[in-house]
């Protein structure tokens, strides 16, 4: 996810890349390696993960938003080492296999929605700024949000922003979607955000009573956490002895997924007791890289945004046993 503020026109901002050089820092061993940039949204990661390698060394942009795309289209133009698949980092086997690789030295995913979706109000992310609500990484995959609310039963709206926003008031929610919409389909990001807010009866202090609702449906219209489960078995699979899995989370959905994902390899095959087995057999061919790091002070104070960043370090140490 970067981080920053929008300057003059749509397509101009200026942003930084939350745990930037402590990401790129533990993801980079090999300056001749392999590496791809699962989530490039404006190529912050990207353009330092090029600095650090050689002439040898090349670096795969992947992501679903065609705007990422194109600022990634235009780095490849400059730097001959870039490569660029347009799609999800669920799909980085077969962005590995169009790069005719078979394994990489090293996969970033940096989670999460970028702030030139986010400060965009024509993508409908915000309920700070009045759009259309769409939400979509891919404005050319269907639904958008304003479709599936007008069509979804209140049962799988009310399930939905519980799963993935943990808010408590959803059938509130859902109830008041249905009824409004039996009138007028919800159409913009600040109708939806006056919908929640009268819906929701006890508001939280220094927090809109949308934000649970918004994070929600984003997630769900995009297939975030399924493609997170996707995207961490593939990203392991293709790793090299020595390659690394760097992952930068935004909120406890995701985070937990990654840690529970990448405690698990690191712990090794869970045998049944007494079955007879030598210590080689019975360790892990992953290790975690330190603790999970959070954004320092001076970061959070420049960009509020990256108080939440989790990240979290996965190494190969061997070939599967």
């Amino acid at each position: 996810m970067t981080v920053g503020r929008r300057e003059g026109s749509a397509e101009q901002y200026r942003h930084r890349s939350v745990l930037l050089d402590s990401a790129v820092e533990l993801l980079v061993t090999d300056p001749s390696g392999r590496y791809v940039d699962g989530t490039f949204g404006r190529g912050g990661h990207s353009r330092l993960i090029l600095g650090q390698l050689n002439s040898e060394g090349v670096l795969l942009g992947i992501d679903k938003d065609p705007q990422a795309i194109e600022s990634a289209a235009a780095l490849g133009q400059e730097d001959s080492r870039f490569r660029v698949f347009h799609g999800s980092f669920a799909e980085l086997d077969n962005a590995i296999e169009q790069q005719n690789w078979e394994q990489v030295h090293g996969v970033l995913l940096d989670l999460g929605v970028s702030s030139p979706q986010l400060d965009d109000a024509e993508r409908g992310f915000s309920f700070m700024r009045n759009g259309p609500l769409d939400m979509r990484m891919n404005p050319e995959q269907p639904p958008s949000a304003a479709q599936w609310l007008a069509e979804a039963e209140e049962k799988e709206i009310a399930n939905v922003i519980w799963r993935y926003g943990e808010e408590k008031f959803s059938r509130r929610i859902a109830r008041l979607v249905v009824e409004r919409r039996a009138e007028k389909s919800l159409q913009t990001t600040h109708e939806l955000a006056e919908l929640v807010a009268e819906a929701v009866p006890k508001k939280e202090k220094h927090k809109h009573p949308a934000t649970r609702t918004f994070q929600a449906i984003r997630i769900f219209i995009n297939r975030e956490l399924e493609d997170l489960e996707l995207g961490l078995k593939s990203a392991v699979d293709r790793l090299l002895p020595g390659g690394r899995l760097v992952v930068i989370s935004f909120h406890s959905l995701e985070d937990r997924i990654v840690k529970r994902f990448m405690r698990d390899l690191a712990r090794g095959p869970r045998l049944p007791k007494g079955v007879p087995v030598t210590a080689e057999q019975e360790a892990s061919a992953f290790r975690l890289v330190g603790k999970a790091l959070k954004a320092d002070d001076d970061e959070v104070n420049e960009n509020v945004r990256a108080r939440s960043a989790v990240m979290r370090v996965l190494e190969r140490v061997s070939v599967n046993r």
